[in-house]
């Protein structure tokens, strides 16, 4: 599997995931007001920032905004890994709701937009933790060579010219 280290997007893919946890953690605490003294896993029409909530998704959308926020601004590889595992968390849970919508599993009061958002956050998510990969010169010297070495076979391969 090829993840790239130090890649030179890796701030931008950074400050997105940070801005995705900052969403997260502000669209929580709007829910979480917003939806105060409801039941925990209600079905009501409350919105918080354009989209449907209850107070159960409004306090798991502030837990994991802090966390993805945290990620962000601790760095190093920690993000790497919340980025990665966050984003494939979201992807599927967009998933599992689109197919839950509309029955009486749909326990955090999703809609179609909500899903939207989350396989917006899922995707920003995975790609800021494939391109967020933290190491050292030499581990980032390496990588440039693995990536740009051919293995010998290769019909693409360019052969230097033999001076003779």
């Amino acid at each position: 599997m090829h993840i790239p280290v130090n890649h030179r997007l890796r701030p931008q893919w950074r400050f997105l995931a940070g801005l995705s946890g900052a969403y997260l953690l502000t669209f929580g605490i709007a829910g979480a007001i917003r939806t105060a003294g409801e039941p925990f896993f209600s079905r009501e029409d409350t919105e918080a920032l354009g989209l449907k909530t209850n107070p159960a998704f409004a306090w798991l959308s502030i837990i994991v905004g802090a966390i993805v926020l945290g990620g962000a601004i601790i760095g190093r590889n920690i993000d790497h890994f919340i980025n990665i595992w966050g984003g494939a968390v979201f992807l599927l849970a967009g998933l599992i709701m689109l197919t839950v919508m509309q029955t009486p599993l749909n326990k955090l009061n999703y809609e179609i937009s909500t899903c939207v958002v989350s396989f917006i956050i899922g995707t920003i998510m995975l790609i800021a933790g494939l391109y967020g990969k933290v190491g050292t010169p030499a581990e980032s010297i390496a990588e440039e060579v693995l990536r740009h070495s051919t293995r010998p076979g290769d019909k693409f391969a360019v052969k230097p010219h033999a001076n003779k």
